[in-house]
């Protein structure tokens, strides 16, 4: 068994017995884990209270091959985050950011997925509240792209000829991105991609940020992005953290009243 020191990020923590708690982590070095951190919930112990949801730092790893649960030796909180807990669209974006991440990141390497994660999570606790929805849809195309599911904005997706750059294009989820009009003419359940959603797309993928948008358009775009989930990602089970963000409200989904 294997000590390993490596940066992470609680993405999600439940209570365990009378002082542990089992926690869910993004870690740089060895993908996503699951961890029992002994004696967390005492302010005391080597993992102490501080460490809660979307809290970073250097956390220290028992790990054994093929074990489900690890063991956390200790967690050193670098950035607390607490600023995303304090409003609710924060709080929804991180969230489904942080499900994404679990359901699909395995226990490999991959520095470049948990930078993007991180960067995001700080985007998203220092973004206005009218605009953490924006720092959450930037942060998830970034994981699909990095997760290698990517969709082409500027050139057909099908025949991969180039569309013009400012031009409004139809945007196929099973062909996985943009087509050009000859090739939108065979794809069924093709949708209208308007030449400022594209350009919005585009700034995410590439980690540049748009221009601020309208809320009908923020959900516009959470909408293609759960179908474009949907349709590469999913494994037949509802994202319920993403149906929560996207409705901006705990009703409807089994949660809070």
């Amino acid at each position: 068994m294997a000590l390993v020191a490596t940066e992470a990020i609680v993405l999600h923590a439940v209570n365990y017995l009378e002082s542990s708690r089992i926690l869910r982590l993004a870690t740089r070095d060895a993908g996503v884990q699951s961890v029992l951190a002994k004696g967390a919930r005492r302010a005391r112990g080597k993992v102490g209270s501080a460490v809660d949801l979307f809290a970073g730092g250097i956390a220290q790893l028992y790990l054994k091959p093929g074990r489900d649960l690890q063991t956390l030796a200790g967690f050193d909180v670098v950035r607390a985050r607490d600023e995303i807990g304090l409003e609710l669209g924060r709080f929804t974006g991180a969230a489904a950011l942080a499900e994404l991440t679990m359901r699909f990141v395995r226990d490999d390497a991959n520095p470049d997925l948990y930078d993007v994660l991180a960067r995001g999570l700080d985007a998203i606790a220092v973004a206005p509240p009218a605009h953490a929805a924006e720092a959450a849809l930037a942060t998830a195309w970034q994981l699909v792209g990095e997760l290698g599911f990517a969709p082409t904005v500027d050139v057909c997706a099908m025949c991969h000829a180039p569309l013009p750059p400012d031009a409004v294009v139809a945007f196929s989820h099973p062909v996985g991105g943009a087509l050009c009009a000859a090739c939108a003419r065979g794809a069924s359940g093709a949708r209208r991609l308007p030449a400022e959603a594209r350009s919005a797309l585009r700034d995410w993928l590439g980690g540049a940020a748009p221009p601020p948008l309208e809320p009908a358009a923020v959900r516009a775009h959470q909408r293609l992005l759960r179908e474009f989930l949907g349709e590469h990602l999913t494994d037949g089970r509802s994202l319920r953290a993403f149906d929560v963000w996207e409705r901006d409200r705990w009703d409807e989904v089994g949660g809070r009243g």
